[in-house]
């Protein structure tokens, strides 16, 4: 989503840090790239003119030129103001009522029915919680059966609506319903238009005078760029909604909406969705966003997806395994689907500090999601033996893990070959050897910042990168560094408590 304005901030900054002071000239010039860059990106002209003018006021400042690193003052300057363009800090939903109601709205076509489901998944896996989903959209076809799909998909529970209903009485009954069932959370899919009418808005201001829901969640395509701050204005002014959901944030737009909305329409932004999968919705953090914007990575998030997706038993046998050098193929498939749960390669590399520009001097090289998915099936097509043991493959083997595959001889021997390096290196690593030398990187690369001590903790059999800076970028803060550890410790406390109440139960 912000590919294109993190490649142009990060120019900028290069030649700030190209000069060994600042002058009031240079700073003009520099702030003079970020408004276009910003501009380009399709951000609100007004809220641009304003993040600007702060920035100035703050980087003309005499402790900023006449600091001895002025080009990292002025970084941090933009980062700590583009954390308050975006909001300040994450907001939590108003789950205190019983049952608690959500009320998503927005324009057709913007994902309101996935985003419900994506939410009820949430809430049910991170809170606990007994979500009860309310297909209330009677006029666009098929928007109950996919709804009532998506809740069947989840082994959630939905009301039983049908289009001859009236979407003001399905949502009150239902709202009955769940008080009757034991429900603590109801989300209701409100219909949408693809304009805004006044038809619309009455149905959804007598849904709210019914229902008196806690929650009125926008939902915005971020795709559409200005026109999602527009229409989130339009209604706001008619139903006061209390948050922000952008979806299609892992789309190419420009990102404007995502940097607009919160100065225009004073609504925090609350969820953004990042994928097309239902486990793909993500608490949106301002300090974070900012981060990825200026190429400083999310080591935060990164910690927060493995230890969601990846259970920490498994990676605790996984390790057990690793030392004791009998990791198989089995076990190096179980790694990738792992890693697939997390996401895109190229995704996570940019939540990694430095690996953006990295990723940028590889160029066009593709990312290896294609290889995973060959080498899975060549492993798929092995017998359990296989698996277990590589060297019983002979000649006749490989032809028919080929044919089975879908691939080459050449390519069956490539992966057993490159498996049992590997093996070797474990044994190596594992017998007390040391680390075996890493390869040489490709002339002209070279590997950004240092890597600090003090790593936060990651599940077993996982790394971790914190507090490291960009390439020549800004110098990670202690204190972020500290609320990173922090933060850290207390999701795997969270995580560990919810085990043993689970075991209780």
């Amino acid at each position: 989503m912000f590919d294109n304005l993190t490649d142009r901030l990060e120019d900028v900054f290069r030649k700030i840090r190209g000069h060994a002071r600042l002058t009031e000239e240079n700073v003009q010039t520099a702030l003079r790239e970020v408004r276009l860059a910003l501009l380009e990106a399709d951000v609100n002209f007004k809220v641009v003119k304003d993040f600007v003018d702060r920035v100035r006021e703050r980087a003309m400042g005499q402790d900023v030129l006449k600091s001895l690193t002025p080009g990292q003052q002025v970084v941090k300057i933009v980062h700590d103001e583009l954390v308050e363009l975006l909001g300040g800090q994450a907001q939590e939903l108003d789950l205190s009522a019983s049952p608690a109601v959500i009320m998503v709205v927005g324009l057709q076509g913007s994902g309101k029915t996935t985003t419900s489901a994506k939410l009820a998944l949430k809430l049910r896996r991170e809170l606990r919680r007994k979500p009860y989903l309310v297909p209330a959209d009677v006029y666009r076809p098929a928007a109950i059966d996919q709804l009532h799909k998506l809740a069947s998909q989840l082994d959630i529970e939905a009301y039983p609506s049908t289009p001859d209903m009236n979407p003001v009485d399905i949502c009150a009954n239902a709202l009955e319903e769940a008080r009757r069932t034991g429900h603590d959370v109801v989300l209701l899919d409100t219909a949408g238009r693809l304009h805004i009418d006044e038809t619309l808005m009455d149905e959804l201001a007598a849904i709210k005078d019914k229902t008196h829901p806690g929650e009125i969640l926008f939902v915005a395509d971020a795709m559409t760029g200005q026109d999602a701050v527009t229409v989130a204005a339009a209604f706001d002014d008619r139903l006061d909604v209390t948050g922000v959901v952008l979806t299609k944030m892992d789309g190419d737009a420009r990102g404007g909406a995502a940097l607009s909305v919160r100065q225009v329409t004073g609504k925090a932004i609350k969820l953004v969705g990042t994928g097309e999968k239902l486990s793909d919705l993500e608490i949106f953090h301002p300090d974070r966003a900012a981060s990825r914007i200026l190429g400083m990575g999310d080591i935060l998030t990164l910690i927060e997806k493995a230890q969601t997706d990846v259970d920490a038993e498994e990676a605790a046998a996984m390790e057990k395994k690793l030392r004791k050098a009998q990791f198989t193929l089995d076990d190096f498939r179980t790694q990738m689907r792992r890693i697939k749960k997390l996401g895109s390669i190229e995704g996570l590399l940019k939540m990694i500090p430095g690996m953006s520009q990295i990723r940028k001097q590889l160029g066009e090289v593709q990312m290896p999601e294609k290889e995973m998915a060959r080498v899975e099936a060549i492993i798929n097509s092995m017998t359990k033996a296989e698996r277990a043991t590589p060297k019983i493959i002979n000649v006749s083997r490989k032809e028919r893990i080929a044919r089975g595959s879908g691939t080459t001889v050449l390519e069956v021997g490539q992966l057993l070959k490159n498996f049992t390096q590997m093996q070797k290196m474990m044994q190596r690593m594992m017998g007390g050897k040391g680390m075996p030398s890493m390869p040489k990187m490709p002339p002209g690369m070279k590997m950004p910042g240092g890597m600090p001590g003090g790593m936060p903790q990651m599940p077993p059999g996982m790394g971790g990168m914190d507090g490291m800076p960009p390439g020549g970028g800004v110098p990670a803060d202690p204190e972020a560094v500290k609320a990173a550890r922090a933060a850290a410790k207390a999701a795997a406390k969270k995580k560990k408590d919810q085990r043993k109440k689970r075991k209780k139960r």
